[in-house]
């Protein structure tokens, strides 16, 4: 067989150690073997990846598209919730469809680039924005398919019953091409009217839910036991995930493993937003500033499906972002003390593997079949990928090369120079990507 590709001695992750060889045929994953099994005549191009990691995409599974790159239209000072969703409200007054197509794209391009290949954008509609957003992330979705499958999220950000117009909106997008849908309870003055509400829509549709949850340091309630049992109602198990969730950090072990195990039995998945909730959370202390985010890698022990994601770049909610999610899954690490080679492990799989599933994503896997979604990390396993901030080199979508950039390369003194200081047999080599 004669391969478009062949990936040659790479490592995949959470697969066997030794490398091996990856052909791609028609945009799929045709062929997997022990390194150096298939021949040089196999394949038209050949790319040695030089014991390097492959990973099937980076899976974004909560990202805000439509109100990235305004953080120059809004003057915050107080750095709290309230204050974000008023500047970003009044700030969506003035968007229109090509603004935000604009916008959208330039964060788009940014996280081809950081190695992502599947991703749930939430896009917000009612009566102050219409379907503007909408419109805008539907075109971003079909122009941008050769690089990233996108998802569309549609969701009442400033309430659904307190906000007459808003429910006729959100239908509108059900019925057009919506995904999955959403709902943010905490700003609804009906929050579990608001909650029952999506999950009729998301019956009638058939669309997956992603509720914006919880997302304060009070463990005295939460939305998150309605959410459950309407989850359980429904029979919707492993299709609702919750984001944000940063009551769960402040819960001790007894209640967390309590709510663990809810959450689990329910099928109810859960994000964190590492970026957001650390720069929100905790605006009232003045000192021993708590975190405010949830420790989803324990929630793993009690059969939890969770990830961790962007969520807004450049905005009100987060001024920063690179779209990266290995330095999300890096900043989840230093945040949450999770430091040994496993907990570092299960980070990676909180931005591949465990968000695929989170997003039901049914194709994804470097395994024969799948569709060719290749990824190549600058490391050569899944704990170094985040302890070291492992670059992306180079992306793979449906067999296409997507992206590439060639490893740093240290411009080394002559060997006269170099005195025999440096033995210039021990530098490390390119990898030819």
């Amino acid at each position: 067989m004669l391969f478009d590709y062949v990936l040659r001695n790479g490592r995949i992750a959470g697969g066997s150690p030794d490398p091996v060889d990856v052909g791609v045929r028609d945009g799929r994953i045709a062929a997997i073997a022990s390194s150096s099994a298939m021949s040089a005549r196999d394949s038209s191009r050949d790319i040695a990846l030089d014991g390097r990691l492959m990973i099937p995409g980076f899976v974004e599974t909560h990202i805000h598209l439509d109100k990235s790159c305004i953080s120059d239209r809004c003057n915050c000072v107080t750095g709290t919730l309230q204050e974000a969703i008023a500047a970003a409200a009044a700030a969506k007054r003035n968007f229109t469809e090509q603004d935000i197509y604009a916008r959208a794209s330039r964060t788009l391009e940014k996280a081809i680039v950081q190695g992502t290949t599947r991703m749930r954008t939430h896009v917000e509609v009612d009566p102050r924005i219409g379907m503007k957003g909408f419109h805008a992330l539907r075109r971003l979705q079909r122009d941008f398919a050769w690089a990233v499958d996108l998802e569309l999220c549609v969701f009442p950000q400033e309430g659904l019953l307190n906000d007459p117009g808003c429910d006729a909106l959100l239908v509108e997008a059900c019925e057009n091409g919506a995904g999955s849908i959403g709902g943010a309870p905490y700003v609804d003055n009906d929050p579990h009217g608001q909650i029952a509400r999506i999950f009729e829509l998301a019956g009638r549709y058939d669309l997956d839910i992603d509720f914006h949850l919880d997302f304060d340091l009070d463990p005295s309630w939460m939305h998150l036991d309605e959410v459950c049992r309407r989850t359980d109602q429904y029979g919707w198990g492993g299709r609702v995930a919750i984001g944000h969730v940063s009551k769960l950090s402040a819960l001790d072990a007894g209640a967390l493993q309590s709510v663990g195990r809810r959450l689990a039995g329910a099928g109810v998945a859960v994000t964190v937003l590492p970026a957001t909730d650390l720069y929100l959370m905790g605006r009232g202390a003045a000192h021993s500033v708590p975190r405010g985010v949830a420790p989803v890698h324990r929630l793993l022990d009690y059969g939890v499906t969770c990830s961790l994601s962007t969520n807004n770049v450049l905005n009100p909610f987060t001024p920063y972002g690179d779209c990266s999610l290995i330095r999300m899954a890096n900043l989840y690490a230093n945040v949450a003390q999770a430091g040994q080679p496993d907990e570092l492990t299960a980070c990676l799989a909180m931005v591949t593997t465990l968000s695929a599933r989170l997003m039901n994503l049914r194709d994804y896997g470097i395994a024969v079949g799948n569709p060719a979604d290749i990824v190549v990390l600058d490391c050569r396993n899944s704990s170094a990928a985040v302890a070291e901030l492992a670059q992306p080199l180079l992306a793979m979508k449906r067999g296409r090369i997507s992206f590439s950039r060639a490893p740093a390369v240290i411009n080394w003194p002559t060997s006269a120079d170099l005195s025999g200081s440096v033995d210039p047999a021990s530098r490390h080599r390119d990898a030819g990507i």
